[in-house]
């Protein structure tokens, strides 16, 4: 914990961060350390306290459990993961969920029975925080009994669990994950770059409702360039026009509920995908 903590204080961008945690040299992070200030160093101690009474745990690049699929070109894509929950949960199969928090109704029915396909199918919904197709999705999972990963846009400070929550959230079955500094700020550009690690823990991606332009596409056409299978729901005549888009690039168009299940299975069953492409 305390060498993430140190790497963030002391190198900042997530780029440096990741070389100083995956650097098997501890010289220079110990460097750092004893060229911070005595109340510096005071304050990352303060931190380490109260984010592992919270029960918080930081998985760093570099580290025997940092995941796998969260490796491209033999590179880590973020520095550490700050994790509260199972964290089995991080290497379990998944699916990613995406989708606009401004979902249409039908949008919205459509995300609840997709998260309960994937969890139906054993596998664990992946999927971010914000209202709209991600809450729905994670209510499905955690409704049909299922398990499920969070992963915030902000720091793992700013985590609570939110009133839609409240009767189902089960910790022995979630896992709220953050790539980012515990005291950070959401950010558009935050949101965006958490899309990674939601289609990179997941062995696939499902496109609920994308835009013509915005996150929800972006991580569909990530997700592809990953060699992430991407499944992008049609609607027929409604369907949205970023999931056209994603179908055009070579997403796998679903238009059912029983279409969605027999994609899973096929995912699942396929090995566990490692280091990606």
């Amino acid at each position: 914990m305390l060498r993430a903590l140190v790497a963030f204080e002391v190198f900042r961008t997530p780029g440096r961060v990741t070389r100083a945690l995956v650097n098997s040299n501890p010289e220079p992070l110990r460097e750092a350390w004893r060229h911070l200030s005595i109340e510096s160093r005071s304050a990352l101690a303060r931190q380490v306290d109260d984010l592992e009474a919270r029960g918080i745990e930081a998985i760093n690049a570099g580290d025997s459990d940092f995941p796998k699929s969260l490796v491209v070109g033999g590179k880590p894509i973020v520095p550490t993961l700050f994790c509260q929950g199972d964290l089995s949960l991080l290497t379990a199969a998944g699916a990613g969920m995406c989708g606009s928090r401004k979902v249409t109704p039908l949008g919205l029915k459509a995300a609840k029975a997709c998260g309960e396909e994937v969890s139906d199918r054993g596998l664990t919904v992946v999927s971010g925080y914000a209202k709209g197709v991600d809450t729905a999705t994670h209510l499905a999972a955690l409704g049909r009994g299922g398990r499920t990963v969070i992963v915030l846009a902000e720091g793992i400070n700013a985590f609570r669990i939110k009133r839609e929550f409240r009767e189902r959230f089960d910790p022995s079955r979630v896992l709220v994950v953050s790539q980012f500094r515990p005291d950070q700020p959401w950010a558009a550009y935050a949101a965006m770059a958490r899309n990674h690690v939601i289609f990179g823990l997941g062995k696939a991606l499902v496109v609920i409702e994308a835009g013509e332009k915005g996150g929800t596409l972006s991580a569909g056409r990530d997700a592809l360039k990953r060699g992430r299978p991407v499944f992008a729901l049609n609607f027929g005549e409604e369907t949205p026009v970023g999931n056209r888009l994603l179908i055009e690039a070579g997403a796998h168009p679903v238009t059912s509920r029983t279409e969605l299940g027999v994609a899973l299975d096929h995912v699942k069953s396929e090995p566990q995908q490692g280091t990606l492409i």
